[in-house]
């Protein structure tokens, strides 16, 4: 079987106990990074065992197929990404797919999401959203914001702190000035902030801010 479990996004309180008896029961436990998952572990006091398989973006199809040679020895593979549920903006979903062709049980452990806790929060409408991850850096970003121009239901993207300030100027631009716009940071952390007001009030808050960090979820 191969479990998909949501680990925290940030505060590591928030993971449940239905989570942390797989990551204790599991055979394997396939991870973006060994001490991203190391650390969880030990402050939950749930023994590794050498017990880590590194899984992530660069990991060749070998890796895969590893992976699910031991689901097919009836192996139980606990998948966990460094944040969050795995195959949202991350590696999983091609061993997930490769687990499902190979008729394995492949079964979710909810519950961590930056992009409904921050939709939760923001206020907006909730019954009809697109989520779009990160957005293109180069190639169909132009073309892919101005398809949102007319949109008639809620947006949820994320964005690196290399890019925010880029980004929310070309909201401006694409949307105009007066759309109303949340961004979230830090959510579930020690700083967590939600940033609300017209495209144009957020850009002179971040401005104002003068220590742009970390990873932003925007919704509009």
């Amino acid at each position: 079987m191969l479990s998909i479990v949501s680990t925290p996004i940030g505060n590591l309180e928030d993971i449940t106990l239905r989570a942390l008896r797989i990551l204790k029961e599991a055979d394997y436990i396939a991870c973006e990074d060994t001490r991203m998952t190391g650390q969880l572990l030990g402050y939950y006091a749930i023994e590794n065992g050498g017990r880590l398989l590194s899984f992530h973006s660069h990991s060749g199809f070998s890796k895969v197929e590893k992976i699910i040679e031991l689901l097919s020895e009836w192996k139980h593979v606990a998948l966990v990404s460094d944040a969050g549920t795995p195959w949202i903006s991350d590696p999983g979903f091609i061993l997930i797919k490769k687990a499902i062709e190979a008729w394995i049980t492949v079964t979710p452990i909810p519950w961590a999401s930056a992009v409904l806790s921050a939709l939760v929060s923001s206020g907006f409408d909730c019954h009809q959203y697109l989520y779009l991850g990160f957005l293109p850096v180069k190639k169909w970003r132009q073309t892919m914001l101005k398809s949102l121009q007319n949109k008639e239901y809620t947006v949820v993207v994320y964005e690196s702190v290399h890019r925010i300030e880029k980004t929310l100027q070309e909201f401006e631009t694409y949307f105009g000035w007066e759309t109303q716009i949340v961004v979230g940071r830090e959510i579930t952390k020690k700083f967590e902030e939600f940033v609300r007001g017209t495209i144009t009030e957020v850009i002179e808050y971040f401005k104002k801010d003068g220590k742009v960090k970390w990873e932003f979820v925007i919704i509009f």
